[in-house]
């Protein structure tokens, strides 16, 4: 095991909790998948549900869930996956950074490092039909493996990305609190994007150079990726509710989050035992605010919306988990 990483913990004050919620109750399937892990997950034109494990596999389910194939490896830890229009998979493996599957399962990086500095946390991409690609590189501190070490540090230091064809790279937004999912809107004039240590769903104006980032809505917890769903919302997965003890250390002396970083696993913070997802439309009305609860199924990473059925991953469980679009 690598000796854990330092932390230099920055002060901030958290956003008041959100009023008292009532979600709607749904009843998910779970779903086994051969390995732990499945950060992501991602419908293909058949049906087959694609999902990216802790050991660097790629999966792939059929949609009666009975064969179950790998695409690839790629020996880093695949997280968000996303299609490009040639037909090619775009995986953001947090080790790697932005790779490309074709469909012989032949690996190549489309981008392994910004300013020379090698990704630690390629997280989440959408992308346009032109193959322009949006993503997060989540945290220039911390990896994968200590993605709690930058919720805890509050450093800051991850930063939005528009990747186009011709190799272009520019930096939409920088300094921010662990940048991870990201969705176009429908007219593909907006992006939409979370910060899991800001609690905040934000868009960015595509159409105006060096446009900032606005906040459409507080998540009621910790946001992980997102997407557009084929019913036009945009789908966000909450890995877990705010945590108290969190939130009481973030504004007080540092150290005390050092000490917090120094417990054993066993005493660190958790990931409640639930699942929580919600939905909003382009215009950051929330739509669909859902909770549930499963023995094999928590802490969802992961959301896909596609033809009447939704789809979650999660890092910390063996299980996919699925359940019908709700009505609005």
């Amino acid at each position: 095991m690598s000796p854990k990483s330092s932390i230099a913990p920055v002060r901030w004050t958290p956003p008041p909790v959100p009023p008292a919620r009532e979600p709607r109750r749904i009843e998910v399937r779970a779903v086994p998948v051969p390995g732990e892990g499945p950060e992501d997950a991602l419908i293909d034109a058949d049906g087959n549900v694609l999902t990216g494990l802790l050991d660097g596999r790629i999966l792939r389910l059929s949609p009666d869930w009975k064969t179950i194939d790998v695409l690839a490896d790629t020996g880093g830890r695949p997280l968000g996956l996303e299609w490009l229009p040639n037909g090619k998979l775009l995986v953001c493996d947090a080790n790697r950074g932005l790779l490309t599957v074709d469909q012989g399962g032949r690996i190549e990086t489309l981008l392994g490092e910004i300013d020379g500095r090698p990704m630690k946390f390629c997280n989440n991409a959408d992308v346009l039909p032109d193959g322009t690609i949006y993503f997060t590189d989540s945290s220039t501190r911390f990896g994968v493996d200590e993605w709690m070490a930058d919720l805890l540090e509050h450093s800051s230091t991850g930063s939005l990305y528009r990747l186009t064809p011709d190799g272009e790279l520019t930096r939409l937004a920088t300094d921010r609190p662990f940048p991870n999912g990201v969705a176009l809107s429908g007219d593909r004039q907006t992006l939409f994007f979370v910060e899991t240590a800001s609690y905040g769903l934000f868009k960015v104006d595509l159409t105006t150079e060096g446009a900032e980032p606005e906040l459409v809505a507080m998540i009621p917890g910790l946001p992980d990726n997102i997407s557009r769903g084929s019913d036009g919302l945009i789908w966000v997965a909450i890995g877990s509710p705010r945590n108290a003890l969190l939130d009481l250390l973030l504004p007080k002396q540092p150290v005390l989050r050092k000490v917090v970083w120094a417990l054993p696993e066993a005493l660190k913070p958790k990931a409640a035992d639930i699942i929580e997802i919600q939905a909003y439309d382009d215009d950051g009305n929330l739509v669909h605010d859902l909770r549930g609860k499963h023995p094999d199924f928590r802490m969802p990473t992961g959301v896909r919306e596609r033809d009447g059925q939704v789809w979650l991953s999660s890092i910390g469980t063996t299980h996919l988990a699925t359940f019908p679009t709700p009505e609005r």
